[in-house]
């Protein structure tokens, strides 16, 4: 998740005076060329000080800090445990409670160890794989592979280990060589087509040849890895244990982590991150291409890429920096990636690639009418903020002028949608909390020193009193946490969505590593970034790991997927301090009432049922990782997770009656440009097919009507009698 800017500056500074100090104990570094272990034991050293004298609550450096290392070390080198044999473990496991030893020593025999037995062991992988590949593979024996790593023991042997190699690219041919099937059917019902069919030889030779091209290249971006590359492994396993966000960016890292710092993007305008072997879809940014395609979903896994009309390159097991290479390219031109959906079907989408402007990372609104009664929908997609030039857009400015805006057009109430909204700066979470309130304490943040701060809104000003939702998701992290949270404390709006927002409690600083260093000749040593802060809720519950629970939880499909920072090894723990002197909001009577019908309306809802149908079957399917190799019961497998996906079709087909009109000034705007147009249209699309927004609409409509449903009103009354 992303982090909250405004502490990252401030803390830097104060990081700064007590890291000054640590600057003498570098000016001993020789001018000339040093070997690159010296360089090794250097950031070792310089990481370890830096974070023990930074972090909010660094772990002890022992044998159990040791453990942890050793196996999220080993898990990142051989996720699928298709190199390493029982053998090398063995050798390796004295050193299981050994790193401490060695990190305080500043030693690198178990990171030589393993390293040089990793390049001997990828070196023979090469040769099983392409004798796998040489001959027609026997797609009529009845044989499995599981492809539950975590769970798979290392092979006993070489001979068992090449055997895993020939069932893997068995695998990877078979899916290639069922969809190559496929194609040629699809062609041979065009009237256009004018190919001969491929007979089955044909296609089976095709696809060996594709798939050893493919693993050619990998391990040929695998050969182009230097030492280094490989090191900040082993450090990133040494700095994540001391929390999942704190971790070591080498210099070509760094370099990445500042471009998307400047808001642009190019590609796809998609967020990746590496799952085991796989890389998979985390986040579609708004407004790019994937998102506008509206195939690809948060939660894929891509299995393959392929330019245009050229061979499709298997990236299972590619580094993510690869595949993220593969996946870039000039805007205008195609990429296909074969996608491993959540419930095991597989799709090949085409995407042209086209830039992601900023502009999609603005706050809009949208107008709309039920009942008579009309009302604003707010999205904000991150919290943003130019620190460098206070009189630029940010996002607490905006926000405030689309209420304005909304305020204008008459809305009788306001959703604010911040679901996928992974944070940004906190002073714009202040500013837009402060909007609907009219003074009081929004959040409290507590230091490495234990220092308490209390962030306030201090503006008597209320720019919005009428009735509010806040929408959020399982993605709605950091900043969208504490904007939901002080809602919900101050019980001025209703939190409607998962059953709970990620759980980011936690602020990190990113700090450039060489400002310590004096007359080094080692280059650029990259930065770190360390977690320095913990945030409170304003009734003193850290948001960590919990996140904020909605008060009306509705059906997600990946809800049962573990996807939070609860669910994230070594996250912080939860736990509370005093709680801020705040009062909460009265003016909105009809607050339980709304609640209680959304809820008797969601039991009742056939859409929702099919939705937690859909996810405690995505659910299951996660849990199924044993794959058929025999081609008519792979494809009988494929076909019957079509078949029963056709159930789930409905909730992609809902569509509701609303009808989402933009502001005037942004129906003057679209007269001049069309791709806005494209683009507001598109949104509208597909706000009229969210069943999310439509129940969040309809609580607002509560809100505002609920005084004339007494009977109801009874009811929750009568209820509340019962229950105390």
């Amino acid at each position: 998740m992303k982090p909250i800017f405004l502490f990252m500056k401030r803390n830097y500074k104060v990081l700064l005076v007590v890291l000054a100090l640590s600057v003498a104990m570098w000016s001993f570094i020789p001018k000339e060329n040093t070997p690159d272990p010296e360089k090794d034991k250097l950031l070792i050293e310089l990481l370890t000080f830096v974070i023990e004298k930074g972090h909010y609550n660094p772990a002890a450096i022992d044998d159990t800090f040791s453990k942890g290392v050793y196996k999220d070390y080993l898990e990142a080198l051989d996720p699928s445990k298709r190199f390493f044999l029982q053998s090398d473990i063995d050798e390796f496991s004295k050193y299981e409670t050994q790193i401490d030893d060695q990190i305080n020593n500043k030693e690198l025999t178990f990171f030589d160890l393993t390293y040089t037995r990793l390049m001997k062991r990828m070196n023979d992988s090469k040769a099983y794989y392409e004798e796998a590949l040489s001959s027609p593979i026997d797609y009529k024996k009845d044989e499995t592979i599981s492809t539950d790593y975590e769970k798979l023991p290392y092979a006993k042997n070489e001979k068992e280990l090449k055997d895993r190699w020939r069932k893997q690219v068995k695998l990877s041919t078979l899916s290639s060589l069922v969809e190559k099937e496929k194609v040629q059917e699809e062609k041979l019902k065009s009237k256009d087509n004018k190919d001969a069919p491929k007979t089955f030889a044909e296609l089976e030779k095709e696809t060996r040849a594709s798939t050893l091209k493919s693993l050619n290249d990998n391990f040929g971006f695998i050969k182009d890895l230097n030492r280094d590359d490989w090191f900040s492994i082993y450090i990133n396993a040494i700095s994540s244990r001391f929390d999942p966000h704190t971790s070591y960016f080498a210099p070509n890292e760094k370099e990445r982590f500042d471009v998307s710092m400047s808001g642009k993007l190019e590609g796809i305008g998609a967020r990746l991150q590496k799952e085991n072997d796989f890389t998979k879809i985390t986040e579609l940014i708004s407004g790019g291409p994937a998102w506008r395609g509206k195939q690809l979903e948060a939660g894929d896994l891509i299995l393959k890429v392929a330019q245009g009309n050229g061979e499709a390159i298997d990236v299972v097991g590619m580094r993510l920096d690869d595949v993220v290479k593969k996946i870039k390219g000039p805007k205008g031109t195609e990429v296909k990636l074969t996608i491993k959906k959540p419930d095991g079907t597989i799709k090949v989408i085409s995407i042209i690639r086209d830039e992601v402007e900023i502009e999609e990372t603005y706050v809009k609104s949208s107008v709309v009418e039920i009942d008579g009664n009309k009302y604003g929908i707010i999205y904000l997609p991150k919290f943003y903020i130019d620190f460098e030039n206070k009189d630029s857009r940010d996002a607490g400015k905006d926000v405030a002028i689309e209420v304005e805006r909304l305020k204008k057009e008459g809305v009788q109430g306001i959703v604010m949608d911040v679901r996928d909204n992974g944070g940004g700066s906190l002073k714009t979470v202040v500013d837009i909390a402060g909007l609907f309130i009219e003074q009081g304490p929004i959040v409290q943040i507590k230091s490495a020193a234990g220092k308490k701060e209390v962030l306030y809104d201090r503006d008597a000003k209320l720019q919005w009193d009428g009735p509010l939702v806040v929408m959020i998701n399982e993605f709605s992290a950091s900043a969208s946490e504490i904007l939901a949270a002080a809602i919900q404390d101050y019980k001025r709006g209703v939190i409607v969505g998962s059953k709970q927002s990620y759980g980011k409690g936690t602020v990190q600083n990113v700090i450039d590593l060489n400002q310590f260093v004096r007359g080094s000749t080692y280059g650029d040593l990259g930065a770190l970034k360390t977690t320095t802060q913990k945030f409170y809720r304003i009734n003193g519950g850290s948001t960590q790991r919990e996140g904020v629970k909605s008060d009306i939880v509705m059906p997600d499909k990946y809800e049962y997927l573990k996807m939070g920072e609860k669910d994230v090894d070594n996250a912080m723990p939860w736990d509370k301090i005093d709680p801020a002197e705040y009062k909460v909001w009265t003016k909105q009577h009809n607050f339980d009432l709304a609640i209680a019908e959304s809820k008797a309306r969601l039991a009742n809802n056939p859409q929702m049922q099919l939705i937690e149908d859909n996810a405690k079957w995505i659910d299951q399917r996660s849990k199924e990782n044993i794959y058929s190799l025999q081609m008519d019961k792979f494809k009988a497998e494929q076909k019957a997770l079509e078949e029963k996906n056709k159930k789930y079709k409905p909730i992609t087909d809902y569509k509701n009656d609303l009808k989402f009109m933009s502001l005037p000034y942004e129906d003057e705007m679209v007269k001049n440009d069309t791709v806005l147009k494209e683009k507001r249209d598109r949104w509208h699309e597909s706000l009229s097919k969210d069943v999310y927004v439509d129940e969040a609409l309809h609580i607002l409509n509560d809100m505002q009507n609920g005084s004339d449903r007494k009977g109801l009103t009874d009811k929750v009354k009568t209820e509340k009698l019962v229950k105390s």
